[in-house]
């Protein structure tokens, strides 16, 4: 209380005021056990017995309810295993789910990209011409991305349109990969 008191910059006067403020907040504080954090209506219809355990239970240290947890498992025959899906379906630590299920949970590929790995320097103008059909790219453009290959030519592609694109390129003399 001194502290804060002597933290204020006007007299005798505030000094007491914030003292009085201080003592008169401590005196409202209520032990943790004591805080009601919530109250309903169904509260109020409960049976008095279930009432006094619920406030029991509340009034328990960490610990205390650590063990009364243990406890009740074990009268009730309730192993770790049953409690997991209840905790939100968490994998128990080190163990791993089966592949089977990563891989069905992966959803199947529906973009893909039509990426020009090569082509044969004979056909390069025909690539070009091709490339530039398929991009809607101007000369030079089409020209860079082929002289640059590897490259990527179209991105988010639907199966089918890659390989047509695939087959288009291939004819014209390059080599195509679908990713």
């Amino acid at each position: 209380v001194s502290v804060l008191a002597g933290a204020s910059a006007g007299g005798g006067l505030q000094r007491g005021r914030a003292a009085t403020a201080l003592q008169r907040a401590a005196a409202r504080v209520q032990p943790l056990g004591a805080v009601r954090l919530r109250s309903s209506s169904a509260e109020e219809d409960m049976d008095p017995k279930i009432k006094d355990l619920v406030d029991q239970i509340a009034s328990l240290s960490l610990l205390e309810a650590a063990q009364l947890t243990d406890a009740l498992k074990e009268r009730l025959g309730i192993s770790d295993a049953m409690m997991m899906p209840a905790a939100g379906a968490v994998p128990a630590a080190g163990a791993t789910p089966p592949p089977a299920a990563e891989e069905a949970a992966a959803p199947e590929k529906t973009a893909f990209s039509v990426k020009l790995e090569k082509f044969d320097p004979a056909s390069k103008i025909k690539v070009i011409k091709e490339v530039r059909a398929l991009t809607g790219l101007g000369l030079k453009e089409a020209k860079e991305l082929v002289e640059n290959a590897p490259k990527e030519i179209k991105a988010d592609v639907k199966k089918e349109e890659a390989e047509e694109l695939k087959e288009k390129l291939e004819a014209a003399g390059g080599t195509v990969v679908i990713e």
